[in-house]
């Protein structure tokens, strides 16, 4: 199966199952290096007149890194047959081992970012904002306790789609 360009129109998918239960993965980078980490936080929608991905990222993360230096980045939504290799991208580091090895996963590499042939949706996204959360601007005390006990706040960044690859 190959990927072909779509738009986001033509989709027929459900971003709340789709990335809560499906979960995905955000690479940054390029052939020289890159990274992957997988995610079940995040949004899609409209803003500014752009289709776009909100991600979330705790700063302790290597792949920040490589979003950070990055004009780009991929999202990567999988079938459930990749759940392991989605467990794994999301336990172990790119800075300690091949995360793709390990994972079993093929980087493939649009001129924009990194995605992987084995996904089955990828938005290519070019970031337009970011920014880091604050302890004072959570209105719900309980977010804190629940989720950063540990104060590793993430850096959420919003990227506008601009490009959609789908599977055959």
């Amino acid at each position: 199966m190959s990927f072909h360009e779509t738009s986001v129109e033509k989709l027929s998918i459900n971003p709340f199952t789709l990335i809560n239960k499906g979960w995905m993965l955000l690479t940054a980078g390029n052939e020289k290096a890159h990274n992957t980490m997988t995610a079940s936080w995040g949004s899609l929608g409209e803003l500014w007149g752009s289709y776009v991905s909100t991600i979330h990222i705790r700063p302790q993360r290597y792949t920040l890194e490589f979003i950070e230096k990055q004009d780009f980045y991929s999202v990567c939504f999988f079938e459930e047959e990749y759940r392991n290799a989605l467990t794994v991208c999301g336990k172990v580091s790119g800075r300690d081992c091949d995360k793709d090895k390990e994972a079993g996963l093929t980087p493939l590499f649009d001129q924009a970012a990194p995605y992987y042939a084995e996904a089955k949706l990828v938005f290519i996204c070019r970031k337009l904002y970011k920014q880091d959360m604050r302890e004072e601007c959570f209105l719900d005390r309980r977010i804190l306790d629940k989720h950063y006990s540990a104060g590793d706040l993430h850096r959420t960044f919003i990227g506008e789609i601009v490009k959609v690859l789908e599977k055959d």
